[in-house]
């Protein structure tokens, strides 16, 4: 009971020390505010409310017809502009495509002939620029067929994909981002806290009056572990519901207290290595070093940039030490799969796991530099 009593008053001033730090409260808004959203609903692999001018020398029913399918989300309202403002307007960078109608463009369509609407595109923002090409010119020949035909699709061919999304239907990218980015800031302020307050102890002289109390290594190092982890976990319970489903409107499919649950345990494999990190440190500078070192494989083996089977094999099982990668895949499960318990168990057990072995090797660092100092 005292073991607990001790571990309980250590926890309030590590608490105390977190929350009554203005910047750093800041810093935790910032990160599971502002950051995810931004992170989120941020360029992607789509076109997404681009500029666009029509210049339509032909006004027919056809060239209007193909305009009026340039609708958002991926393009803005279109802009009605002749080749002399689309051209400056292009220049000043106003709009990323122009798409023109020469005259008598609808006459030569249903004269047989192969007349040619012009695209006009600002390449500057490559990826943008070679996607919006891909979906024009796809409008444009789909719109045309249906004039001609009656049917966009015709003439049907011999063969024929169709094509389902599951668990995102509309293939929107800010879903998955989201998640990724909840994973990051649940990561970087995860290991920065708990690392900095070992170091801070050391660095403020305050590790010396905590040596001389009644108090072993494992109530000091479970202090600062639990109080980051309530700190954090807060804040992503208050992310998940205000941010994730509340300001970017993304379902959960499957139940939240799982999902909170499994955020917990991977805030205990996290803090372990920020632990870790900051016993091994000796200066601030040192530690925010090491905090590079290892966020940014967290960041880009994790699954969250790019699918982990995708990377060669001898890191794919590297990666299977780093807790942020089960993590991802027990939350892509649950929030997108609607996954219960028994299916994701397993990466609860490894990232619990993980967690222990990491503050295992931590504590050992802990209680020798606490010897060394003694």
């Amino acid at each position: 009971m005292q073991r607990l009593a001790n571990i309980f008053w250590l926890f309030g001033k590590e608490l105390k020390s977190v929350l009554g730090d203005p910047v750093m409260v800041i810093l935790i808004v910032w990160s599971f505010v502002v950051a995810v959203i931004l992170e989120a609903s941020g360029a992607g692999d789509t076109v997404r409310n681009a500029a666009i001018a029509v210049v339509d020398e032909d006004q027919s029913s056809l060239s209007r017809q193909i305009s009026a399918t340039l609708i958002p989300p991926w393009f803005q309202e279109p802009v009605a502009m002749n080749p002399d403002q689309a051209s400056a307007a292009m220049d000043r960078g106003q709009i990323m495509f122009a798409l023109s109608f020469p005259p008598d463009f609808a006459a030569d369509v249903m004269a047989g002939k192969v007349p040619a609407a012009q695209l006009l595109v600002d390449a500057t923002a490559v990826s943008q620029a070679e996607l919006g090409t891909d979906y024009i010119s796809n409008i444009v020949q789909s719109e045309t067929r249906a004039f001609l035909t009656g049917s966009p699709d015709a003439p049907d061919p011999p063969l024929r994909l169709e094509l389902r999304r599951a668990f995102n239907p509309n293939g929107n990218p800010v879903w998955f981002k989201a998640v990724s980015s909840l994973l990051n800031q649940l990561s970087l302020l995860t290991i920065a806290l708990t690392g900095a307050a070992m170091l801070r102890e050391r660095e403020h002289g305050t590790i010396e009056h905590l040596m001389v109390m009644p108090l072993t290594p494992v109530e000091v190092a479970l202090s600062k572990v639990l109080a980051t982890m309530a700190v954090v976990l807060l804040a992503f319970i208050g992310s998940l519901l205000f941010v994730v489903q509340g300001a970017l409107q993304i379902p959960v499919a499957g139940s939240v207290p799982l999902l909170v649950a499994g955020a917990a345990i991977y805030l205990w494999a996290a803090a372990a290595i920020g632990m870790f990190l900051g016993t091994i440190a000796r200066s601030m500078a040192q530690f925010a070093l090491l905090v590079i070192m290892v966020i940014i494989p967290i960041i880009m083996l994790s699954g969250g940039m790019g699918a982990v089977e995708s990377q060669p094999e001898i890191v794919q099982r590297l990666t299977l030490a780093l807790p942020s990668r089960h993590f991802l895949a027990f939350a892509k499960a649950v929030v997108f799969r609607g996954a219960g318990i028994e299916l994701v168990w397993p990466e609860l057990v490894l990232m619990a796991g993980l967690g222990t072995g990491f503050f295992g090797a931590s504590l050992a660092l802990f209680r020798r530099s606490m010897s060394l100092n003694g």
